[in-house]
Formats: structure tokens, sequence, C-alpha cells
């Protein structure tokens, strides 16, 4: 009896521990904040909008199992009027309705990662956060080449629309997002600035800069400058120890 008692003691101890360990641990958390670094500061932090996300899951191959669904059933209503069907032809159309099971599943894990999946900007870098297990992906700014944004059909219904954003070794989506225009756009001015401050590093800069403002007008070709000159031609200044 004593070595039970004793027993039940520790395992108590030994799941309050667990309780405590896995209450602190930033990775059974459901906040992206936890995997933000002291010296770096959320931007912007959001999530796909619930019904555009589970819509999109819904909708996809939708048409192909609407009419793989008509064609199996016709022909299970047809044979079940018939007599001595053998009993494989039911597990035949079992496995032939895979479609409908990948789509129910698909439906199934939408719902499920749902839960998981957010988006954070920081200062640094772009943070996804997704699948029914926490995965976790990370995009620096330095290393962003292309944003652009997608809205469909479905997707102006619910005025939300979709980020793709390409990287020199990845590619990522961020989902479902309410005003993505304003989103991608602050996106473009991140990695613009930041690749400005890393490739052109304060010290390093003219005090002046005569081609940083440069202005275009109509004109031909390509258009003029904003002094006159053409733009396929811009001006150089003279080299002062060339001139007589």
């Amino acid at each position: 009896m004593t070595v039970k008692k004793r027993f039940g003691a520790t395992e108590r101890k030994y799941m309050k521990e667990n309780q405590k360990y896995f209450a602190k641990n930033e990775m059974y958390r459901n906040n992206i904040s936890d995997i933000v670094g002291e010296d770096e500061t959320i931007l912007w932090e959001g999530a796909p909008k619930k019904s555009a996300y589970i819509a999109a899951a819904f909708l996809k191959m939708l048409p192909i199992v609407i009419l793989w669904l008509a064609v199996d059933i016709t022909i299970i209503v047809v044979l079940a009027g018939l007599e001595g069907v053998p009993w494989f032809a039911w597990i035949f159309f079992a496995i032939h309705l895979a479609p409908v099971w990948i789509w129910i599943a698909n439906i199934i894990h939408a719902v499920a990662e749902l839960k998981n999946v957010r988006y954070a900007i920081t200062d640094k870098r772009i943070i996804i956060r997704s699948g029914v297990i926490v995965d976790l992906k990370f995009m620096y700014f330095t290393e962003i080449t292309n944003v652009r944004v997608r809205v469909g059909v479905v997707d102006r219904l619910l005025k939300v629309g979709d980020i793709y954003i390409t990287a020199e070794v990845q590619k990522a989506v961020l989902y479902d997002i309410a005003a993505p225009y304003t989103v991608a756009n602050e996106i473009q001015r991140l990695v613009r600035d930041i690749k400005s401050d890393t490739f052109y590093p304060n010290a390093l800069r003219p005090e002046t800069n005569q081609g940083y403002r440069t202005k275009y007008v109509a004109g031909e070709g390509f258009g003029k400058l904003s002094d006159g000159t053409s733009a396929d031609k811009p001006a150089i200044p003279s080299d002062p120890v060339s001139e007589k």
C-alpha cells in the first residue's frame, strides 16, 4: 500500500509539472506573438476570414464531385434493382468515389487547421503559421522578390483576397485577407525600405542623390525627364577634369 501511495504522489507531481510545462511552452499556445523575438515588433497580425477559408475548401473540386456523384449514383441505383450483382461491385464503387472522399477530407482539414492559421508582419520578417499540427514559415524581407494579390469571384463577394509572396528559395500565400491590397502595399514598402537600408546603409549614402527623385513627363520614346532631357539619355554631369 505504501508503494502505491508513493507512486500515486509521484505520478501526480509529474502530471502537474507536465501541465506547467505545456502551459508555458510557446509551441503549445495559439498566439503568434510568442515566437516573436524581443528585438522584433509586430506591425500587423491577421488571420483568414473564416467563412471565406471554409468556402474555398468547399468550392474546390465541387464541379467534379457533383458530376462524379451524378454518374456513380445513377449506376448504383440501376444495379440496386438487379439481382445477382457481385459483392465486389459495391467495393469498386466505394473506391471509385475517391474524389468525393478527398473533397470531404479537404473540408474537414480546412476546418481543423483554421484555428492554427495566423499571419504576422514584423519589422524583420513575415511569419506564417498553419497546419493542423503547427507548421511555421519565416520569410525575411531581404529575400522577397515579388508580391501580388489575387481576388477571385467568391473572394470579391466575401471582400477578401489572397496575397502571393515569392522569395528567393520559397513561396507563401496569405489566404483570405481583408483589405489585401493595403496589406500587400505595406509588404512592398517594407521590402523596399529594408532592402535599401541593407544594401545602402546610411553611412554609405551620399548627402544628395540627384537620381532618387527623378520625375518623368510625357514625351517621345519612354518620355522626357522633368528637366527636358530625353529619358533614354539621362543627363550626366560633365567631368570637370575633361573640360577645357
